[in-house]
């Protein structure tokens, strides 16, 4: 499995595709035969009108579409991607139609995951309108935690511990729009020393704490991918830095950089994963940002490959985020 970064998948391109995202000028995206997450933010650092982030295999693929959920598969990593306007579910009693949302999509997840016998989820991506507002007197990212923790709870998995890494981001409008991977074999959850774990969060961030690794280690047949969750300038359970963009684009660095740390004690390669080996995406809330964020992170990241997008953040001080991932091949038997 290899993850490409394509204005759209080059004639040529190693392997078929498994699944992929478009982020930018979505109407001047061609229509996709295998699944295909829209994200609908402005691209900051990119000349094209779109970008696409596509992973790729060498296996032969079957793909389907189950319960609004289309998805691609070989004989061990699936990736899928489902999206659903919140209108599609009622408010009902105390729970508003974002959380009703989150939960039935999460189920949706779940229920694919056990028909295709890929029990283990590695990766989310998540995004939804307006993340930081509030509605049914509550954040509707608060909403959307309680929806995703009940659908775990349901489906009798861990909310903490053994979970997938993940990202929650804000756009301007649209549905929620939810992509994952997911295997055969069980992640490697990691945990930052420098941070609360998002599962145990103080009640101060919400009636639920959000259902996230803050990066995990999984291993399709012959790889070993690293994933780094969506990395803000967070320690303890606090924002620091507010209303220092560049200073929090140091802070959210350091905290990767103690992933990488993490993943390089329990990692099995034989190759250590760097900052410069990871491929970044960054989420920049104010696109005036844009500048000051790319001068930050430069040196920091070492020249690694770095997309930013414009795109609201879990909490309403923090002004970026970034997300990163590596894949090395394992070592012949």
């Amino acid at each position: 499995m290899t993850l490409l970064h394509t204005a759209w998948p080059a004639p040529g391109a190693p392997g078929t595709v498994l699944g992929g995202v478009a982020i930018g000028e979505l109407f001047k995206t061609p229509d996709a035969g295998w699944p295909l997450q829209r994200l609908r933010a402005p691209l900051l650092s990119a000349s094209a009108a779109f970008l696409q982030e596509v992973w790729h295999t060498s296996n032969p693929v079957t793909s389907g579409h189950s319960d609004g959920i289309h998805w691609r598969r070989n004989v061990d990593v699936l990736y899928g991607v489902i999206e659903l306007p919140e209108d599609a579910c009622a408010a009902t009693g105390d729970t508003s139609p974002l959380q009703a949302a989150s939960q039935l999509v999460y189920e949706r997840v779940f229920g694919l995951l056990r028909t295709q016998g890929l029990p283990h989820l590695w990766r989310v991506w998540n995004y939804l309108a307006d993340i930081n507002g509030e509605s049914h007197g509550l954040e509707r990212y608060r909403q959307f935690n309680q929806g995703r923790h009940t659908a775990f709870v349901q489906a009798q998995r861990d909310t903490g511990g053994q979970v997938p890494a993940a990202c929650a981001i804000g756009v301007a409008a649209g549905p929620l729009s939810v992509a994952f991977l997911a295997g055969t074999s069980p992640l490697v959850p990691l945990e930052n020393p420098r941070q609360v774990s998002a599962w145990n969060y103080p009640a101060q961030y919400g009636p639920r704490a959000p259902t996230f690794s803050r990066a995990a280690l999984a291993c399709p047949r012959g790889q070993e991918v690293l994933f780094v969750s969506g990395t803000a300038s967070i320690v303890g359970h606090e924002t620091l830095h507010a209303g220092d963009v560049a200073a929090q684009c140091v802070e959210s660095v350091r905290n990767i950089e103690c992933m990488v740390q993490e993943a390089n004690r329990v990692a099995r390669s034989g190759r250590p994963f760097s900052l410069e080996g990871l491929s970044h995406r960054v989420y920049v809330r104010h696109a005036t940002d844009a500048d000051a964020v790319q001068h930050a992170l430069a040196p920091l990241l070492r020249g690694a490959p770095v997309v930013c997008v414009q795109a609201d953040i879990c909490r309403a001080d923090l002004l970026v985020e970034v997300e990163s991932q590596a894949i090395h091949p394992m070592p012949a038997a």
